[in-house]
């Protein structure tokens, strides 16, 4: 299984970047997808999470109204669209896929890409 992230870079605040995740080795329409990030010297937190189908999204209140998640299921890919980009997002964002298939639970991470925003 391989999750390769990309899009991440140097923005200004206020500026906008839309991440990407390629998915390979998994059936990607079957595993629930999630936008993880973690900034230097803090814990890992949850962005941005949606539901196999694309049916149903959740988001971090930091960055509700600003950030969208989405996917492309024939395209095994992953998205995060971030608008109105703040100092405070800065850090290095991953991708996430997980399912549970006869309650043995399956959790793959990327690589991570870093997304700076700084003037």
């Amino acid at each position: 299984v391989q999750l390769v992230e990309s899009g991440g870079g140097l923005v200004q605040p206020g500026g906008s970047l839309r991440l990407s995740c390629a998915a390979s080795g998994l059936t990607f329409s079957s595993y629930d997808m999630s936008w993880y990030r973690q900034a230097a010297g803090k814990e890992r937190e949850l962005v941005a999470a949606i539901t196999s189908a694309g049916g149903s999204t959740n988001y971090a209140d930091s960055v509700k109204g600003r950030f969208t998640i989405s996917r492309d299921n024939a395209a095994n890919t992953l998205y995060l669209q971030m608008n109105s980009l703040k100092p405070e997002d800065t850090a290095v964002y991953y991708c996430n896929a997980r399912r549970r298939s006869l309650g043995v639970p399956y959790n793959y991470w990327g690589q991570g890409t870093q997304v700076t925003v700084s003037s």
